[in-house]
C-alpha cells in the first residue's frame, strides 16, 4: 500500500490561504509562519489582524461587510498576489469558507481547532453523536428545536441569540447546559447550568453551547408497558446516538406497525395513516410539532425520530404514562404536556406544524390562532369534515383532504387469505398562505 503523502502547506500563488486561528490567536501550523511572511494581502478581524505578524508590505482589509473584501481578495487572485484570510477557530464550521466558496474563490484552507471541538473537549466529552447548529445571523428557533429534539447539540452562539434566549426557550425540557466563554483565554470559563439558569444569567459572546439530555431515553422506559421488540440501542448512555447520525432517518423507518407501541383500546393511529400524516407534518430538524390529542404518541414519536421536537399534549395522566413509556422504548426525546386542550396550549412555544388528533372545534380554533404552517387532522366522522374545512379556509389555509382506508391481508383457515377492512378516517391537511 502506498503511504499518502502529507500536504504541502505552500499554497499556489494564485489561490486564497484561509487560516484558523485558536482563541489566543495563535497559528494552526508552524509552516504557516512564511505563507503569512510572502502575503501580499491580509484580510481578518481586527483582533485577528493584531494577533500575527503581517508582513510590512502587505495590505490588509479588517472585515466589516464582506463584499468589499471578496472584491479585493478576486483581483488579487487574478493579479497572481498570495492572500491570506485569517478566522477563528475552523473556518469551514459555519465559518468564511462557505462565502469564498460561494464567491468562486480558489482556497487551501488550514483550521485551527473550532470552538465547539474545544468546548466538548474542555467538558470531557465525545461529540463523534452530536449536531452543530448556529443560531448567528438566523432565527435562533431552529436552534432552539434542535436542543429541545436531540440529546447532544452543539449551537454557536451571537448576541441576541445566545445562552440567555436558547435556555428561556428549553425551560420545560429536561436540559442541563454548558456554556463555554472565552475559550482558550486567561477568561476562559465553562459553567454548567439549567435553562432557567441560563435564562437568568448575563454571557460573554461569543460563547458556545452544548445541551446535554439528562437522562438517555433508555434508562427511562418501564419494561411492564414498553413493546418486548422496541429497539433500544439508538443511543448511549450520557444520552448520545450510536450511530453518528443525530438527526438522520431512523434505521428502522416510520409509520411503525401497531403493535410497536403500547396502545389501549386501539387507541392508536394506524400505520397506513400515520405514514401519510408524518408526510404531511414535514418533521425534520429545527422544527416544533405539537401532537394534541397524543393517545400512545405515536404520530409525535415518529416525528421525534424524524428529528423535530415534539410536544405530545394529553388530558389522560395513564395516557400519558404509556406516552412516556413508548418515546422511551424508541428512544425519542418527545415532551409531554398533560392537561386539557384548549386551554393547556396557551402556554406551549410556538408550533411550526401541528397534528390535532382528537378534540372539537374548540381545539382546532386555538391551534389556528397560533398560525403554524401546517395542520393536519384526522377525522373519523364525517359530520366533522365541512367543519374542520370551514374553520381551516376562515383561517387562511389552503385545504386538501383524503379519505384511507386500507384492507389488511388476514390468514382463513386451510391456508387461503383474505382482506381484513380498517376502518375508513379522512386526513385533512392545512397549509398556511
Amino acid at each position: 500500500m502506498t503511504p499518502i503523502a502529507p500536504m504541502a502547506l505552500a499554497a499556489p500563488v494564485t489561490a486564497v490561504t484561509v487560516v484558523g486561528l485558536d482563541a489566543a490567536g495563535a497559528l494552526p501550523h508552524p509552516a504557516l509562519a512564511p505563507v503569512l511572511a510572502t502575503a501580499g494581502l491580509v484580510v481578518g478581524a481586527a483582533r485577528h489582524l493584531a494577533a500575527v505578524p503581517v508582513p510590512a508590505g502587505a495590505d490588509t482589509i479588517t472585515l466589516g461587510p464582506l463584499t468589499p473584501a471578496l472584491r479585493r481578495l478576486a483581483e488579487a487572485v487574478d493579479a497572481g498576489v498570495p492572500a491570506v484570510v485569517l478566522a477563528s477557530g475552523d473556518p469551514g464550521l459555519f465559518g468564511i469558507v462557505r462565502r469564498l466558496r460561494a464567491a468562486g474563490l480558489p482556497l487551501r484552507v488550514v483550521p485551527a481547532v473550532s470552538s465547539v471541538a474545544a468546548a466538548f473537549a474542555r467538558a470531557g466529552l465525545p461529540w463523534d453523536g452530536a449536531a452543530v447548529v448556529t443560531a448567528h445571523g438566523r432565527d435562533p428557533r431552529a436552534a432552539v428545536n434542535a436542543c429541545r429534539a436531540l440529546p447532544l447539540v452543539a449551537v454557536l452562539t451571537a448576541p441576541g441569540a445566545g445562552a440567555a434566549e436558547l435556555g428561556a426557550g428549553l425551560i420545560g425540557w429536561s436540559r442541563r447546559l454548558l456554556v463555554a466563554e472565552h475559550l482558550g483565554t486567561a477568561a476562559e470559563r465553562i459553567r454548567a447550568v439549567t435553562p432557567e439558569q441560563a435564562a437568568a444569567g448575563t454571557w460573554a459572546d461569543p460563547h458556545v453551547l452544548l445541551s446535554l439530555a439528562d437522562v438517555a431515553p433508555t434508562d427511562a422506559a418501564p419494561a411492564e408497558t414498553a413493546p418486548a421488540d422496541a429497539p433500544r440501542d439508538r443511543v448511549a448512555p450520557g444520552g448520545m446516538r450510536v450511530d453518528n447520525q443525530p438527526a438522520a432517518a431512523p434505521a428502522g423507518g416510520w409509520a411503525l406497525p401497531e403493535d410497536r407501541y403500547a396502545h389501549r383500546d386501539s387507541m392508536i393511529t394506524k400505520s397506513e395513516v400515520r405514514a401519510l400524516v408524518v408526510a404531511r407534518l414535514r418533521p425534520r430538524l429545527g422544527r416544533l410539532i405539537w401532537d394534541v390529542g397524543a393517545g400512545s404518541g405515536s404520530v409525535g414519536i415518529e416525528c421525534a425520530l424524524l428529528g423535530a421536537a415534539v410536544l405530545a399534549v394529553e388530558q389522560d395522566p395513564a395516557a400519558g404514562a404509556t406516552i412516556q413509556a413508548n418515546a422511551a422504548a424508541h428512544a425519542a426525546h418527545v415532551r409531554l404536556v398533560t392537561g386539557r386542550a384548549p386551554a393547556v396550549l396557551a402556554d406551549l412555544p410556538e408550533p411550526d406544524a401541528v397534528f390535532v388528533g382528537g378534540g372539537g372545534v374548540d381545539v382546532l380554533t386555538a391551534v389556528l390562532a397560533r398560525r403554524p404552517e401546517r395542520v393536519v387532522l384526522t377525522l373519523a366522522a364525517l359530520d366533522r369534515v365541512a367543519p374542520a374545512v370551514v374553520l381551516l379556509r376562515a383561517a387562511g389555509y389552503t385545504t386538501e383532504g383524503s379519505q384511507l382506508s386500507a384492507a389488511r391481508l388476514a390468514d382463513l383457515p386451510g391456508g387461503s387469505i383474505r382482506l381484513a377492512a380498517t376502518n375508513p378516517v379522512v386526513v385533512l391537511t392545512g397549509e398556511r398562505q
